[in-house]
């Protein structure tokens, strides 16, 4: 007679919260890692060091910081994302830590999680990864948008509704690439000035 075992499945894995595979991985190789996670409207981006007591955040950047730089696109776009990463990059170094492994858990790897990859190694940090998985440097910078902001703006109608946050913050999304520059540069000599302040 063949009797039939339950295995019961843990709580978080029963919620998709946490691959424990990768998990215990994750612990034994003792490497702070980072974890980027999207919302609808907004991105958040940490590297953390796994210890027994939990995880502890070493450096967290939020896309609304990214405003304190001047940005005035979208919160989630492929741009922002990858801003986001070099301001977690920058931050990071500034703390002592230059390294870390990319953690998804139960996440799909995506091409928004990519260009933060992209931004954080831009910015100096190591990330063992492939630059094939990068999107394009044109898609980083916006180009595709400022494109398709051209085409719509024929029908102006179609162009206002579809661009409104943009046009309202003064932004206008054909200048997408050359306003990524400018907040990427204003990260960089942001973080240069608070360094050279404590030496």
């Amino acid at each position: 007679m063949l009797t039939m075992s339950y295995r019961p499945m843990l709580k978080r894995n029963r919620q998709k919260k946490t691959n424990y595979r990768k998990r215990e991985a994750l612990l034994i190789s003792r490497s702070s890692f980072i974890t980027v996670k999207i919302s609808d409207q907004n991105v958040i981006c940490q590297v953390l060091k796994p210890t027994l007591a939990g995880d502890v955040v070493i450096s967290s950047v939020h896309s609304r910081e990214l405003k304190k730089y001047g940005w005035k696109g979208s919160m989630n776009s492929l741009p922002a994302c990858y801003l986001i990463g070099f301001l977690l990059g920058k931050k990071s170094m500034e703390k002592g830590t230059t390294s870390a492994i990319l953690y998804t858990g139960k996440d799909a790897f995506t091409s928004r999680i990519a260009a933060s990859l992209k931004g954080i190694t831009d910015a100096g940090f190591n990330v063992p990864v492939s630059e094939d998985i990068y999107p394009t440097d044109e898609r980083i910078r916006g180009k595709h948008i400022a494109e398709y902001a051209k085409i719509l703006k024929e029908d102006q109608e179609t162009y206002k509704i579809r661009f409104s946050l943009l046009l309202k913050d003064g932004l206008e999304p054909e200048d997408y690439p050359s306003h990524f520059e400018a907040t990427r540069n204003s990260i960089s000599d942001n973080l240069m000035r608070n360094t050279n302040k404590l030496i």
